[in-house]
């Protein structure tokens, strides 16, 4: 039996179904700021169904999508909101630690939309700094490409605590990231970057095992959370999309997702938790499977 960290699930999509508002660019920080409390109860909820771990809701929160709708100026203070509703709902429940999100720049799922390492690891690291001092790892999460994922953790380092590195994989081939690398191509990062941990995520459940398969080869903690959509549509692939272009697959429930993940545990993952359309009733039927098998939620 071994020690599971069981991450929370997915954040934006949570925040967009609560809300009942039409999805804009802007996602989970549009509904942050027309919404004050919601994340932080969204929070508590997750902690309640058993995830040790609350994964800020930074993940979109960069220049180039808040300069779109002249809300930069609150690109910091955006920032300290996410993690504020963190810190409350933890204080609230008592334990569990915060990882703090930074998704990919530009874009998700477009790995040709791939910033250099030269100019990506800054903008990173601005964003480091931020969290750093509040949270107790950083989560670099839904990279598409090697370049993508170089940037992230190069800039991650200056926060001063563990980095956690989160690969989107194809979701017919998980073996490979959406740019078509090998997954196994991490190894030149976790090798040359104080990564602490490598996991796949924001991909069909089905690609996860062949992901793992890749990760487990790192030699480092590993593990998976996947989303609850159908597919990536083509709509959704081009500029400034909203998450109407994607559709939530009506079979993942959540006895069927922890099937997903537990087979991920005997794999040898001790990360689990879910992505987007992957809730807190999700969360709760993993818990309670990975207690009945002898595992501790750590």
């Amino acid at each position: 039996m071994a020690d599971i960290t069981l991450l929370d699930g997915g954040m934006g999509q949570e925040l967009v179904a609560r809300s009942g508002d039409d999805p804009t660019p802007l996602w989970a920080t549009r509904v942050m700021i027309d919404h004050p409390g919601m994340v932080r109860d969204i929070h508590a909820d997750y902690f309640a169904a058993g995830a040790t771990v609350a994964t800020t809701n930074t993940y979109a929160i960069h220049h180039d999508r808040l300069e779109r709708f002249d809300l930069d100026h609150m690109f910091h203070a955006l920032h300290l909101r996410a993690l504020v509703e963190a810190h409350e709902a933890r204080a609230a429940h008592g334990s569990g630690r915060i990882a703090g999100s930074m998704g990919p720049l530009v874009a998700t799922y477009r790995p040709e939309v791939t910033l250099p390492v030269a100019i990506a690891a800054p903008k990173y690291a601005e964003i480091a700094r931020i969290l750093g001092a509040h949270v107790d790892m950083i989560l670099c999460e839904t990279l598409a490409s090697v370049e993508m994922c170089e940037g992230a953790v190069k800039g991650a380092a200056v926060a001063g605590v563990p980095v956690w590195l989160s690969v989107t994989v194809d979701d017919h081939d998980g073996s490979r990231l959406r740019s078509g690398e090998p997954v196994a191509d991490l190894a030149r990062l976790v090798r040359d970057y104080p990564v602490a941990a490598v996991l796949a995520n924001c991909s069909v459940p089905e690609a996860m095992a062949d992901a793992l398969g890749g990760l487990r080869t790192l030699g480092l903690p590993f593990g998976a959370y996947a989303n609850g959509f159908t597919h990536i549509s083509g709509n959704f692939l081009k500029d400034a999309p909203t998450v109407k272009e994607l559709t939530h697959r009506h079979d993942l429930t959540p006895a069927k997702y922890a099937d997903f993940a537990m087979g991920w545990v005997e794999m040898g993952a001790t990360i689990v938790g879910g992505c987007c359309e992957v809730g807190p009733a999700h969360i709760r039927e993993l818990a309670a499977r990975l207690v009945a098998a002898g595992h501790r939620i750590a």
